[in-house]
Order: C-alpha cells, then sequence, then structure tokens
C-alpha cells in the first residue's frame, strides 16, 4: 500500500492567523519534506474558501499550488483530493492537467468529483444545482475529459457540456494518458463512473469495517461492463482524526488498512499542526506498521 499525504493549504484553517508569505513557505517546506521522507505522493484540496465555515482565512488556489510544487520536487506524484468539476470547463481542466503533467515531468494523477460545498458555489456564482445534474456534469466532464488526454482532437455532444473539435497540446507525457481517479463515495453513480472512465476510486472517510464491501462492490462495478477489476485502484483518504496522534494506535490502524488490499491511503497528519516534526512522525510511524517508503525516482508513466 502505498501513503500519500496532504500538504497544507489553509483549506482546513491549518494557517489560521499566518501570514500568508510565511504559509507559502511552510506550504513549500513540508512539500519538500514529504518526498525526502519517502512519501508516494502529495496531494491539495479543490477549495476556495475554509470548512467547516467560510472564514477570512488562507486558503491557497489548488493549481497553482500543484504546479509550484511540481518545480521544488522530483519524484512524488501529485494531485487533488479531488477537483470539483463544476467550478472549471472540463476542456480547461484537461488542459491544466496536461500542462502540470508536463511541468512536473510526468507526475499528475487527475482526481475528480461532483463537488459538495455549497457556500463556496454560491459565493463563487456558480449556483448549487441539485446532485443529479452535479454528477451528471461530472459524466458529461469525464468523457470529455478522456477525449481531450488522449490521441486526436475532442469531440463530444453531452447534456452539461460539450466540444467539437478541441485540440490540446501537449496532452502531457505519461502513456498512454493522465491517470484519472474519480472521488466519492457513492455507491451507485459514482462507483460505475469510475468503473468507466477512471484509473482509481478513492473512497473518502469511510471507517475502516465498511471497506471490504466497498472494495468488492467497486470490484462488481467493473464487472458489470466486462472490465477487470484488478485494472481499478482503490485508495482512502482517510478521517483526519484517525492520524491526528502519532503512536501505537495510529501505526495499528494503519497496518490494518494495508491489510485490507488499498492500493493507496492518504492522511492529513499536518492539519492541526503544520510542522516538519510532525509529519516526520508519521513517516516514522509509516515505517513502523512495515509501510514502504521510498527515495527512488518513479519511472513517467508507471
Amino acid at each position: 500500500m502505498d501513503v500519500g499525504v496532504l500538504i497544507p493549504q489553509g483549506w482546513k484553517r491549518e494557517y489560521a492567523g499566518w501570514d500568508p508569505a510565511r504559509a507559502w513557505a511552510r506550504t513549500v517546506e513540508l512539500a519538500r519534506q514529504a518526498e525526502e521522507l519517502g512519501f508516494e505522493s502529495e496531494w491539495v484540496f479543490d477549495h476556495f474558501t475554509t470548512v467547516p465555515e467560510p472564514t477570512d482565512e488562507i486558503t491557497f488556489e489548488s493549481f497553482s499550488t500543484l504546479s509550484a510544487l511540481a518545480m521544488v520536487t522530483k519524484r512524488v506524484r501529485m494531485g487533488h483530493m479531488v477537483i470539483c468539476t463544476g467550478f472549471r470547463n472540463p476542456a480547461l481542466t484537461a488542459k491544466l492537467a496536461a500542462t502540470i503533467d508536463v511541468i512536473s515531468g510526468g507526475r499528475f494523477e487527475l482526481g475528480i468529483g461532483g463537488g459538495w460545498k455549497q457556500d463556496e458555489w454560491i459565493a463563487y456564482g456558480y449556483g448549487f444545482p441539485p446532485i443529479a445534474e452535479r454528477l451528471g456534469a461530472l459524466s458529461d466532464h469525464l468523457e470529455i475529459i478522456r477525449r481531450m488526454l488522449e490521441p486526436g482532437r475532442a469531440t463530444y455532444e453531452g447534456e452539461y457540456a460539450s466540444v467539437r473539435g478541441a485540440i490540446n497540446e501537449p496532452k502531457g507525457i505519461q502513456k498512454p494518458r493522465i491517470p484519472i481517479i474519480v472521488g466519492g463515495n457513492g455507491k451507485n453513480v459514482t462507483m460505475r463512473l469510475a468503473a468507466r472512465h477512471a484509473d482509481e476510486l478513492n473512497l473518502v472517510f469511510r471507517p475502516i469495517d465498511e471497506l471490504t464491501e466497498l472494495i468488492a462492490l467497486a470490484h462488481q462495478r467493473c464487472e458489470e461492463i466486462d472490465r477487470d477489476p484488478a485494472t481499478l485502484r482503490i485508495s482512502l483518504y482517510g478521517e483526519d482524526s484517525d492520524f491526528r496522534h502519532a503512536g501505537q494506535k495510529r501505526i495499528d490502524l494503519l497496518g490494518e488498512y494495508a491489510a485490507l488490499g488499498l492500493d493507496r491511503l492518504v492522511a492529513f497528519p499536518t492539519r492541526w499542526s503544520p510542522e516538519p516534526e510532525t509529519q516526520a512522525a508519521f513517516a516514522d510511524d509509516c515505517l513502523a506498521a512495515g509501510l514502504p517508503l521510498r527515495r527512488e525516482a518513479i519511472p513517467v508513466g508507471a
């Protein structure tokens, strides 16, 4: 099981009261350290204002953040946990993704979901469609993004989005294309979208006693369309509070997740303490749980 970490950007108020320049310097420091510690991947949120309540505190924009972090790291995979597809035209999302993949040397993974944080949708002028419409848009957006990242020009006519002969060059470095991750816990629509379009399904905050059933159901969704279930990776963004405190309880939990057969676990150990010591302690616990941290380069397209 690979282990990735969220890099602080302020969304969960980890930078409340900080000067923006100081906060950004810490984001860069922790991104560099995460790579040095051997974590497999680094992730950011795609949100505009803080959670649970919007406050006048720092939240760094996600694509800008990843572009910058790509320039100060060399090995780690990177992406969003996950993009709110309603915030951008899907063709633009594909263009942004392809450019970051080139900037990073082929390390970007496109995590995407339907979106949920109503206050920022409304504050930023997007409205807030019902969940059925948001998922319908996600379906159309995935169709377009895949076409934009694959060879040739993209054409697709959907209910919520369309492209006609759209050119996307460069398409990124990775072959056959940039990996796509669909994020969310929906057993019907979301899992089926992942089975149809994605390389990975990312579950969010699910308790450990539910995961065996959820993994089996994701495999079933693949079988429904004659896809080999082994080709869909399963990852989890774990509950923040579960990974807050260092020590044996966290070590045991890491081992339990690994035993379930997850391909990747993503955690946010620095949420309450954006300090290098906090991130280093999490790396120590991962090693104590027998999880392989790495320092070797990951080949492009791996």
